[in-house]
């Protein structure tokens, strides 16, 4: 590989860069369309199914290389001519390329189609017992793809590099959504009480955004354009969370970059068990149980997912090497999609809490795991996508996109976002292609954006070079009321004397993280170790316990119970451990069995183990390495 050198960045010679977290041979081809069905087995817990690539060569090559892993593969045909196929060993994390001995042209028309089945060891489905659900009469199946586990659901080019339109099927004994466009409410089949469930995704996606879900699973409008979708115990809820907020945050999002092309806008209100906060699935957003709060607290996280249908859907990264291009850009949308909603100084508060998520998952991090805190990461060694995903991309990766608003002026920056995502709508990218779109654009302000130090923000280790001025004003009363407290514990001071309930009736749901946060960072204060102050532990709990031990939003409450069992607060070591048996979102699981496993080793092994099989598999692994099981 040769790597030049571009306004001081360094840079491959080819660009997009070669995807290293996929075994196929995905840049010889083009995928024209791919239709896909699967068949659910609740019993057997698979899912089988066939899937037909229509390809055209872009290079001549002596074998068609899809990706697998732990896989059955019964069937391939190459236009309708059944072909002699092998399954190659596995390499680690990637998986086993499947390789088809057909020869092709370029220029070549060729039509793929694959028989498949899963296995006990698929990566990328969940099925959950009935007793696991909310209604605790049906079982449920969901699927999470992202990074590299579509290869273990159906055989495909598992790169992001590759898009395809799709048109989709699903046979389920119970109702069933996926990754697009639903074509009627089901179709009934020649097995009594199992129907096809049709859909239909036009705009090109990649094979990580192929999803599916079925249970019972039933829908109600939240907008002109939208549904939620739940269990049927939760549906009232659900709809009371989201109702005549989501065409908010579209007609937002539509007027910084431009109209929303996928039609319909849906959200899937998955089990306890889905691991992260939101998945960007197409025109259905699956999202954790913990954002229904009932009082509307955690609904911003709609804004997140409905940025994806233009950071990271429409326009993608082409390897997970370049994942920030989705996620920071998001992040960026998302939080310019607030400031519409809610004003700038929400806006920058969300960055501010953002900046405290980073700089304590670079310090978890630990000194072997600072490569993953580079912007641009290096997989090239058949490293693990999923080792690599943390906050980095989406706070690095925001926190450099308003860094160079700030820089350029937000007036002036505005129309780079509609150029860029129309530039590469359909396509997939890597950073140097975005930095040249950037110089490009802004032709007349190189000596601007050269004040960047390119290098150090995307390849090194660590928090941004540059800290963003944030306006402060929504976090000023957390980082007072915090202060406060800090002067009261070293000078000794009647905790209840000076602080009550009453304190935090100022606070929102936001503002109460940013405050707990705040109290958790004393620890990276010169002199001060909560251990050493129990007595402060205790009077907070006296004081705000009342409402923060009854917190419903897990943001809140989480960072509560950090900061008690960081302490060493026995009180809360078993509140934790029970707790965690109660959410699925890795983003409270992760750091809650490692704050817990710094004070009682044992106890957060024990907690595990009661409640490992009701996370999700790639939860289960990270968790497990977490603990050094």
């Amino acid at each position: 590989m040769t790597v030049n050198q571009v306004h001081g960045i360094p840079r491959p010679g080819r660009s997009p860069e070669a995807d290293p977290s996929t075994l196929s041979n995905y840049a010889n081809f083009q995928i024209t369309s791919t239709n896909l069905n699967f068949v659910i087995n609740f019993t057997s817990k698979t899912v089988s199914g066939d899937v037909t690539f229509q390809l055209t060569a872009v290079a001549s090559t002596e074998s068609i290389v899809l990706d697998t892993s732990y896989l059955d593969v019964h069937a391939v045909s190459v236009n309708d001519v059944a072909q002699e196929f092998t399954i190659g060993e596995r390499t680690g994390a990637l998986g086993s390329p499947l390789v088809i001995s057909r020869a092709c042209a370029v220029d070549e028309e060729i039509s793929v189609h694959l028989v498949f089945v899963t296995t006990s060891r698929c990566t990328a489905l969940q099925f959950l017992e009935k007793s696991a659900t909310d209604g605790k009469k049906f079982p449920y199946l969901f699927s999470q793809s992202e990074a590299i586990h579509s290869r273990s659901l159906f055989p495909c080019f598992d790169t992001p590099a590759l898009k395809s339109p799709y048109t989709m099927s699903v046979t389920s004994s119970l109702p069933a959504v996926m990754s697009g466009l639903p074509q009627g409410d089901g179709e009934n089949t020649e097995t009594v009480g199992e129907k096809v469930y049709r859909f239909t995704q036009p705009v090109p996606i990649p094979s990580y955004l192929v999803a599916l879900a079925s249970g019972d699973i039933q829908k109600l409008p939240v907008g002109p354009r939208s549904h939620v979708y739940c269990e049927s115990p939760n549906l009232k809820r659900c709809q009371h969370e989201f109702d005549g907020d989501v065409e908010k945050f579209l007609e937002a999002a539509e007027k910084i970059v431009f109209g929303y092309e996928w039609k319909q806008y849906d959200v899937l209100i998955l089990p306890t068990a889905f691991p992260y906060g939101g998945m960007e699935v197409p025109n259905v957003t699956f999202a954790t149980p913990t954002i229904v709060t009932g009082d509307k607290s955690n609904v911003d996280v709609v804004a997140h997912e409905l940025a994806h249908s233009w950071a990271g859907n429409l326009v993608t990264n082409c390897s997970w090497e370049h994942f920030w291009l989705n996620e920071g850009w998001c992040v960026y949308l998302e939080r310019r999609i607030l400031a519409e909603v809610h004003g700038d100084a929400v806006r920058d508060f969300m960055a501010i809490i953002g900046w405290y998520d980073l700089a304590n998952a670079i310090k978890a991090m630990g000194e072997s795991a600072t490569r993953f805190s580079c912007l641009v990461q290096d997989l090239k060694d058949g490293s693990d996508p999923d080792d690599a995903f943390s906050v980095v991309p989406y706070e690095k990766g925001s926190t450099l996109l308003y860094y160079i608003e700030t820089l350029l002026g937000k007036q002036k920056f505005d129309p780079f976002i509609p150029f860029y995502f129309n530039k590469f709508k359909y396509k997939s990218l890597d950073t140097y292609q975005f930095l040249d779109t950037l110089y490009d654009f802004f032709s007349d302000d190189h000596e601007v954006l050269d004040q960047i130090n390119w290098d150090s923000w995307l390849y090194a280790p660590g928090m941004p070079p540059v800290k963003p001025d944030f306006d402060t004003t929504l976090a000023d009363q957390c980082y007072q009321l915090a202060a406060r407290w800090h002067t009261a514990i070293v000078e000794g001071a009647k905790f209840t004397e000076l602080f009550s309930l009453d304190d935090l009736k100022v606070l929102d749901g936001n503002q109460s993280v940013v405050f707990l946060e705040t109290l958790i960072a004393f620890n990276k204060q010169d002199g001060f170790v909560w251990a050493h102050h129990r007595d402060a532990l205790e009077a907070l709990d006296e004081i705000y316990g009342p409402k923060y031990s009854h917190e419903t939003n897990a943001e809140v409450l989480s960072r509560w119970y950090f900061l008690q069992v960081g302490g060493h607060n026995h009180k809360f070591y078993e509140k934790l451990g029970r707790w965690l048996g109660t959410v699925g979102r890795m983003k409270f699981v992760r750091p809650g069995y490692v704050t817990l496993n710094k004070v009682d080793h044992d106890m957060a092994v024990k907690y595990f183990l009661e409640f490992e099989s009701g996370y999700h598999p790639i939860c289960q692994a990270m968790v497990r390495k977490d603990l050094a099981l």
